[in-house]
């Protein structure tokens, strides 16, 4: 691997990011030689102050004067250049990165999103992109500019003083090492430090989510004192880890510092023995404090970019996820949903479905009933490529949906799950979620049908109310109706249904129900249900239990058979009079 593609894949750097890192580099140096005219004109009229030398030029005060406006704009020039280079473009690339990170996120099957913390995921595309931002913008050109302006500058001393380049360049190999060797330490207490900060992170995530919770039950007090624990922990860890840094940052740049007096000192042996005139040793003064100034910061930007690395690896651990992929050309013959000999397990360890096989046929009704933990919900999400199976075949219309793209095969879904997710935006906005580009009437045509109408009315400002994040200003069940509105409103081939109207009363249930007996027509619907009254009018019952396929047939032939189906309506007809 090229050193290019090594530093790209280390900063989780685009081919652009990469493109203007060289750029904001060549901008550094480009600022560094600039900054060094300065001290070319100091020299050139301290020589002729001086005068009776080879070095004098004879430049009256007005032409120095004229030479200080110039490199006045020289300088002006180049720190625009710079600035240009290292931030705007720059910057350019945090937003890409952040982009490419979200469509990568999409592209992810479920499965990574069940090992990642959603505050963990939204600290790698805000805090670790920021960390990347910096480390490319502020650190990097600068310490890689260092490190070509220094030899330059270095050679050309050595070329007009041997002993004094000598003198001026021991210290800086050395304090580069310094840094270099203990770049292991840094990153073990940086990770430390980092691993603590995105615990607490999480833990205000969470109190946050479940504050009625901590009130509830009196918990507080215990949840604060917790997080005050915590946060002691990461403030020290955070100390550790800035005395670490600072220490062999510090011991390196006191290193430069023997620099100064190495030149001083060699410089006056040379000039007192008559090898060098007057000049020469305060040029050697003025050149080093130069010289040493951009290894300074390059000491400093060294080691955060040893720091960065770790939120870089972040980056690209997600970078490296391998997506769901497959052919975005599909034609089924049919919608018939079927499963066969389906094994799968969620961390590879418990089997959570085996040997599953049934059918949904097209324009039929198929209802998933057992016992909670049975599978039922796995079964929906297997079969909408939420994630992909251990072993068997699942297809759709005779096509192994395995080698169908995530994106291509959800447009054949209509779903309602029972965990509704809505945005902080309005209601019409989340309910054309469900077809991108429909019309207001077709928007408020979907409401209505699914009874929405009732509360939106009541709301400020009707469909263009913004409810909150995850609809909270929105009871459980009105929520559930938005919800249901969007699948009415994407009116795809096959219909999945998770407890669709668990958060309903019953009157609500019933004329949703009506709504969607007509959404349902010709189409191939798969219901997840544990009132069987909401599935005693199905095609078929498929009951699940332990992960497999227990039982299989219409209701009135599964009451009949008298087994776990006839339990379970018998259950629930039983505790139907129970009474407080």
């Amino acid at each position: 691997m090229s050193w290019g593609s090594d530093t790209k894949r280390k900063y989780g750097l685009s081919d652009i990011g990469w493109k203007n890192l060289k750029g904001a580099t060549k901008a550094s140096i480009i600022t560094d030689f600039a900054l060094m005219l300065p001290m070319m004109v100091i020299i050139m009229f301290v020589a002729d102050l001086i005068g009776n030398n080879e070095y004098a030029y004879g430049l009256n005060l007005w032409m120095y004067v004229a030479l200080v406006f110039i490199l006045m704009l020289v300088v002006a020039l180049a720190y625009r250049y710079e600035y240009n280079r290292c931030f705007f473009d720059v910057y350019q690339e945090s937003r890409n990165v952040r982009i490419g990170m979200a469509e990568k996120l999409r592209m992810l099957p479920l499965s990574f999103f069940s090992k990642k913390d959603p505050t963990d995921l939204s600290i790698r595309m805000m805090g670790d992109v920021n960390m990347q931002e910096s480390a490319m913008s502020h650190w990097a050109p600068a310490m890689l500019a260092s490190l070509v302006f220094t030899p330059v500058i270095g050679l050309m001393v050595m070329i007009w003083s041997p002993l004094i380049g000598i003198a001026i360049a021991w210290p800086i190999p050395i304090a580069l090492a310094v840094v270099h060797f203990s770049s292991k330490i840094q990153r073990k207490y940086n990770l430390i430090k980092m691993r603590k900060m995105n615990k607490v992170t999480m833990m205000i995530q969470e109190s946050l989510e479940c504050s009625d919770d901590l009130k509830a039950n009196d918990s507080q007090e215990l949840y604060v004192s917790n997080l005050e624990r915590e946060l002691d922990e990461v403030e020290g860890a955070e100390i550790k880890a800035e005395v670490t840094t600072a220490l062999f940052v510090t011991a390196a740049q006191l290193v430069l510092k023997l620099g100064l007096a190495t030149t001083a000192i060699v410089g006056t042996i040379l000039f007192a023995d008559g090898t060098i005139p007057l000049i020469v040793l305060i040029a050697a003064l003025i050149i080093v404090t130069r010289i040493y100034d951009p290894i300074n910061t390059a000491l400093t930007f060294m080691a955060a970019l040893l720091i960065a690395e770790d939120h870089c690896e972040r980056i690209q651990e997600v970078n490296d996820m391998p997506m769901q992929t497959g052919s975005t050309e599909f034609s089924p013959e049919n919608y018939d949903l079927e499963f066969r000999n389906v094994g799968f397990s969620y961390t590879g360890e418990r089997t959570v479905l085996e040997d599953v096989s049934f059918t949904a046929k097209q324009g039929e009704v198929t209802a998933l009933v057992g016992p909670s933990g049975g599978g039922k919900s796995t079964v929906a999400k297997l079969a909408t490529r939420f994630w992909d199976i251990d072993k068997g075949r699942i297809s759709l219309g005779g096509v192994d949906i395995s080698g169908v793209d995530p994106e291509t095969l959800m447009a054949k879904y209509s779903i309602v799950f029972q965990d509704v997710v809505l945005f902080n935006s309005s209601v019409k906005d989340n309910i054309r979620i469900g077809r991108k580009g429909a019309t207001d009437e077709e928007v408020l045509a979907a409401a209505k049908a699914a009874m929405c109408d009732e509360f939106v009315s009541k709301l400020p400002e009707g469909y263009d109310t913004v409810i909150g994040e995850n609809g909270g200003k929105l009871s459980g069940g009105e929520r559930q109706r938005i919800s249901i509105a969007r699948a009415i409103l994407k009116d795809s081939p096959i219909i999945i249904m998770d407890e669709a109207t668990a958060s309903l009363d019953t009157e609500s249930e019933s004329r949703v129900q009506e709504a969607l007996s007509t959404l349902i027509q010709g189409k191939t619907v798969l219901i997840i249900a544990h009132r069987m009254r909401t599935v005693e009018d199905a095609d078929r019952i498929v009951v699940l239990s332990e992960g497999r396929v227990v039982e299989e047939g219409s209701p009135s032939e599964l009451v009949k058979k008298g087994g776990v189906f006839a339990r379970m309506v018998e259950l629930q007809t039983s505790s139907g009079s129970w009474s407080l």
